[in-house]
């Protein structure tokens, strides 16, 4: 049981489970305010549209519902729920957006710093090689031969 709970504890301190978790949270966050935005900004709007206060009251009726001779329904009516599916529509493309918009954002900020991280690399390059071509150069074997040949033939 100790090894479980060890093994359980590992896998939870794990990096990506502690960033899918705070993902969580935050998406359950951020769907409250989608939600809202939807149910309390657009939905009265269409509803102005359609001639309904409340988008969810807005069905076809596809057969009433039958009553019996007491009064009580026979046959439950069938519906298309259109203004609720409305809704989800427009939240899920809300939502799709924000993660757009975010996702972008995200990559903008990852290119100009993988710009500048290649300039900086390119610059250390560059300062590199002027390094080197200014060093002064060993003198090959053949010149230091060539050297030492005209010195022993300078004493004689």
């Amino acid at each position: 049981m100790k090894k479980i709970a060890e093994e359980f504890k590992a896998f939870i301190m794990r990096g990506n489970v502690l960033d899918m978790a705070v993902g969580v949270i935050i998406g359950g966050a951020f769907g409250k305010i989608t939600s809202s935005l939807v149910n309390d900004v657009f939905m009265p709007f269409l509803g102005f549209i359609f001639g309904s206060r409340d988008m969810t009251a807005l069905n076809v009726i596809i057969r009433e519902a039958e009553l019996g001779e007491s009064g009580e329904v026979v046959k439950e009516a069938i519906t298309l729920g259109f203004g609720t599916f409305v809704g989800a529509i427009i939240d899920f493309i809300l939502i799709a957006l924000v993660v757009f918009g975010i996702v972008k954002t995200f990559n903008k900020v990852r290119e100009k710093a993988e710009a500048k991280k290649k300039a900086e690399e390119e610059a250390a390059k560059k300062a590199e090689e002027e390094a080197k071509a200014n060093e002064p150069k060993a003198p090959t074997t053949e010149e230091l031969l060539a050297s030492i040949l005209e010195e022993l033939k300078a004493k004689k």
